[in-house]
């Protein structure tokens, strides 16, 4: 299609016109593709977001629009008149309502946590229970990291105690006038603060409840008021915000690493994927990539498996020329590992594997009318059984050694279909339906479709003989 319609660019009056007929019959199929409860990301720059975004709300319905992230990247000093240096990704729902009533809620996990239980899980190994030393190993750790560091924006985590790492948060009612009961420090036991907005628990019960289980920070006496401990573990996921900071640059320099080289200009960033399909999938799902370029999605994939232990399976797919030397070979390196890589899990490999596939020549309708690049029977078997009943099945995997044609069975019906993929035949008597098979198709009693250029029996017979006679096109078999 592409080359039939090039060039596509700037200078072309139909360019908008041209990639949404190129986008509209895939977008219908990948929403087929879709679980009911699955959904669909599609990366986009300003050429034409506003264009998808109305063919996504035609296609998949406005009900079912999740969210438009903003992916703000990095900006070009050279710029006219604006430094645009974000894209993207536009969110829908294969069926939100579906989606909402699994009661799933998308939560990411938040940068930094793990270094931070990682130092503390090593300082544990030489201080042992002594949590105030602990602490205050952990603050001056905070102290040294730089702003950038992911783990410096949690610097709020300064308190370790036999359950783990923990910030002292408010326990005051949220808006005020909540109860306002007696507590006791349980060190002094004298009567603590009670904070200005009263206790956050509506009960002394469930405030006493929550002193004998530790889940309380007391200062050193009754001067200071208490506070609630919330802890690392228990806040690792936060809601995905609509915007993400990531700058595309470093994703290319990743993929030289990978190659040695400049393959792509301008890949995805393995970590923002990672990011998407970690929120919306479960460790079993399937993630199709339809537009597949250096294959970040199936790095991304393997990546998280690596991290989690996860078992999800991806589906790549790519019409260009670099399919295997770009596309596939990028999976084929960080599944065997990339030395060069900054990424020790990169480095000694992420593991897993795939197949490789390709697909075979095309049954064009012009070419088959013709008589030019006949296929063989299995192949146009294999093709007619997917078109009639939506049944998927290889040319390998059918039955061709028989006189009638015979070549499936479902269960329920069988499938045969008269063919050789030669002009003389198509065009002779032998191609045709005639009552010798049709009355060996009928012994068998199960209905039947059979699949040829002509017949010579009536239909009101066939349908007697529960049998469905679909015709090959006539040009190809009698009229040619």
């Amino acid at each position: 299609w592409l080359r039939k319609n090039s060039p596509v660019d700037g200078e072309d009056l139909e360019r908008h016109d041209k990639w949404l007929c190129m986008m509209w019959p895939r977008l219908h199929l990948l929403r087929e593709l879709l679980r009911d409860d699955g959904v669909i990301f599609v990366s986009i720059d300003d050429n034409e977001v506003h264009h998808l975004r109305m063919m996504m709300d035609e296609i998949f319905g406005e009900e079912n629009f999740v969210a438009c992230f903003v992916w703000e990247g990095s900006g070009k000093n050279d710029a006219r008149f604006v430094s645009v240096g974000h894209d993207y990704v536009l969110c829908f729902a294969r069926d939100l309502t579906t989606l909402k009533s699994n009661n799933h809620r998308w939560r990411a996990r938040k940068e930094g946590l793990a270094e931070i239980q990682t130092f503390v899980d090593r300082l544990t190994e030489t201080h042992n229970s002594d949590f105030v030393n602990l602490s205050d190993k952990l603050r001056a750790w905070y102290s040294s990291l730089s702003k950038n560091h992911p783990s410096w924006a949690h610097r709020h985590y300064n308190n370790v105690d036999e359950k783990g790492v923990y910030f002292a948060g408010d326990i005051s009612w949220p808006g005020g006038g909540g109860p306002r009961y007696k507590v006791f420090h349980p060190i002094t036991k004298q009567e603590v603060k009670v904070p200005k907005g009263g206790w956050r628990f509506a009960k002394q019960e469930t405030m006493l409840k929550a002193m004998s289980e530790d889940r309380i920070h007391f200062g050193e006496n009754e001067d200071s008021v208490p506070k609630i401990k919330r802890y690392l573990n228990d806040t690792r996921g936060q809601v995905l915000a609509s915007v993400i900071y990531k700058d595309r640059r470093a994703a290319h320099q990743r993929l030289t690493r990978v190659f040695d080289n400049a393959i792509l200009q301008y890949p995805k960033d393995e970590t923002v994927l990672q990011l998407l399909i970690e929120v919306v999938t479960s460790p079993s799902d399937i993630i199709l990539d339809s537009f597949a370029g250096s294959g970040t999605t199936a790095h991304a994939v393997l990546a998280l498996n690596k991290e989690d232990g996860g078992n999800r399976r991806f589906i790549l797919v790519e019409c260009e020329d670099y399919a295997d030397s770009i596309t596939a070979e990028r999976v084929r390196r960080v599944i065997r590992g990339v030395p060069a890589s900054k990424n020790k899990s990169v480095q000694i490999g992420l593991g897993g594997s795939f197949a490789y596939c390709t697909l075979g020549a095309p049954l064009e309708i012009d070419s088959l009318l013709r008589g030019e690049r006949l296929p063989d029977f299995a192949t146009l078997a294999s093709y007619l059984l997917h078109t009639a009943a939506g049944i998927a099945a290889s040319p390998q995997s059918l039955t061709t050694d028989n006189v009638d044609g015979f070549f499936y069975f479902t269960g329920e019906r069988d499938y045969y279909l008269i063919y050789e993929p030669r002009l003389d035949f198509l065009r002779g008597g032998a191609a045709a339906l005639n009552l010798e098979r049709a009355e060996r198709i009928r012994e068998k009693s199960r209905p039947a479709v059979v699949f040829a250029a002509a017949t010579y029996i009536s239909q009101s017979v066939l349908s007697r003989w529960q049998i469905t006679f679909c015709q090959l096109p006539y040009e190809l078999g009698f009229g040619g």
